[in-house]
């Protein structure tokens, strides 16, 4: 594969910014202009880091660099610091990350590289942080994507955040404070783009929903995260693909085969690209 590291001033982001970028192989049995001239636009996966993450996690923590080039895929992979993929306004000079993605990255991979920007060759995938920031696009941008695949990640119910609540519920959580605050409070944040929850209640069973894919290790912390909306999931009819492992918690062994399980997920089985060594 070629494997581009790629910095460029970020309108959204208002600094200098990396995006880790793997395109296909040429293959042997072509030439350089057979294949470079070509004029062939490949499916693209919009693929997210988790918390405490950058731009490079999924290429040096899983083999997604060998899984790309077996199915001549484009993989995008943005730094989001610990963003939680959504918009700061008020952090410095302003950090838009959530309008980042489809706003800046997605018109400049589709102009500069090539990159189908057809629905159906779009698909989006994260874990944990990743995994929140993936369904929050998928929802919000259903026109976006034909499919998504959340990792070790679910949608929560804003109706029981509160002091005490559990897990990420706890608005005295550090993070959940902050990010709550970001919003303009409290019912703001209920009424956002963020409450995922009620948005796929409304979009359940309507056909506007890009495929859903959520996966996440028996031994996952959020294991019981993922478990309440898979129930829930069962109850507003939504269809959707679940994926568990025992003996697995909140890890790269984990992710590693959980993205193999996505690629499959999108139709994107075989192996026709790349080369043999």
């Amino acid at each position: 594969m070629s494997v581009l590291f790629y910095n460029f001033e970020s309108e959204y982001l208002k600094n200098n910014h990396f995006v880790t970028v793997i395109l296909p192989d040429k293959p042997r049995t072509l030439t350089s202009k057979q294949f470079y001239l070509s004029g062939k636009k490949f499916k693209v996966l919009w693929l997210l880091h988790g918390t405490f993450g950058d731009s490079t996690d999924w290429l040096r923590k899983t083999n997604i660099e060998l899984y790309a080039a077996e199915k001549d895929l484009v993989v995008v992979m943005p730094s989001a610091l610990n963003s939680n993929y959504s918009n700061w306004d008020g952090s410095m000079m302003g950090f838009s990350m959530f309008d980042y993605l489809t706003e800046e990255l997605m018109p400049l991979i589709y102009g500069w590289f090539p990159v189908s920007d057809k629905r159906e060759d779009n698909f989006i995938a994260g874990l944990s942080m990743g995994g929140r920031g993936t369904i929050k696009y998928a929802v919000n941008h259903p026109d976006k994507f034909a499919a998504a695949a959340v990792l070790s990640a679910a949608p929560q119910d804003f109706s029981k955040l509160g002091p005490g609540a559990p897990g990420l519920l706890d608005t005295e959580n550090p993070r959940m404070k902050n990010t709550i605050a970001n919003a303009g409070g409290l019912e703001a944040f209920r009424n956002s783009n963020e409450n995922v929850w009620a948005i796929i209640d409304k979009l359940a069973g309507t056909g506007v929903l890009p495929r859903l894919m959520f996966a996440c290790g028996k031994n996952d912390m959020l294991y019981p995260v993922y478990l309440a909306f898979k129930e829930h999931a069962k109850e507003i009819g939504l269809d959707a693909e679940w994926f568990e492992l025992d003996g697995y918690a909140h890890e790269w062994r984990f992710w590693d085969i959980a993205i193999q399980k996505a690629l499959s997920f999108f139709g994107l089985d075989g192996n026709h690209g790349g080369n043999p060594f």
